[in-house]
């Protein structure tokens, strides 16, 4: 039986912030009350030195706390590098893997399946992110790449998120036509299937909301700039009502 998918509000915070950060999820909750959102699941990603203090504050409001990144090791010779393993310690429940952002600094499928891999390995929810350039999808081929990017870096693994961001709306204003998140999106479900949460990431915000979580096979939003401040997180969680 198909399980019924609670919709997931991701926040990436990127490389913004500071320590005081780890007080946002009380902003977030006054804005959206804990007994107000019983029905969708609240996740920020923060830069790592704030996921301590951040897991502290949001545990017992209701908001998961994530990662952005985690290498595919345990432990090892990689200078700069954070394992799956010692983000669960930290405090993570999710971490995100293949943002365009990495991708464009040259990791691969392969990379992203890896990390996948060590994430469920850790028993953290990988965050699986597929999208295509601009220059794809003007040549038509938005659908055929995606459905590369999934069958390269999903690995055999039951619980994981599928985050679709075309590489072109990331921070730009610009959003694909609901048809276009709507096809993309029926097409990730089809390789996936009914269990997986499908994520639209892209120019998220309060005004496009309602109309983006609206279309099918759309449950949940990854969202960058927008999730910075509190009022706008909470409208865009409201919108996923």
């Amino acid at each position: 039986m198909t399980k019924k998918l609670i919709p997931l509000i991701a926040a990436n915070w990127k490389m913004h912030g500071d320590m005081s950060w780890a007080q946002k999820p009380v902003e977030l909750d006054a804005a959206f009350p804990i007994a107000e959102r019983e029905h969708l699941e609240l996740l920020i990603c923060p830069p790592f030195p704030l996921l301590p203090a951040l897991h502290v504050v949001a545990g017992p409001l209701n908001i998961r706390v994530g990662a952005q990144n985690c290498h595919s090791e345990i432990k090892g010779a990689h200078t700069g590098e954070v394992s799956a393993e010692l983000l669960a310690d930290a405090g993570a429940d999710y971490v995100i893997v293949g943002h365009s952002e990495r991708r464009a600094s040259g990791e691969t499928d392969q990379n992203v399946h890896d990390k996948a891999v060590a994430a469920n390995r850790a028993d953290l929810i990988p965050i699986i992110c597929v999208g295509e350039s601009l220059e794809q999808r003007e040549a038509g081929d938005a659908i055929k790449v995606v459905a590369d990017q999934l069958n390269k870096s999903v690995p055999d693994i039951e619980d994981y998120v599928i985050a679709y961001e075309p590489i072109w709306a990331i921070g730009t204003g610009k959003i694909p036509t609901m048809d276009d998140i709507s096809d993309m999106h029926h097409a990730i479900r089809k390789r996936v299937g009914q269990d997986i949460r499908i994520l639209y990431g892209g120019s998220v915000k309060p005004g496009n909301a309602s109309e983006i979580l609206a279309v099918p096979n759309v449950n949940g939003a990854l969202i960058g700039g927008a999730s910075l401040e509190m009022d706008s997180l909470a409208a865009i969680a409201k919108a996923a009502s």
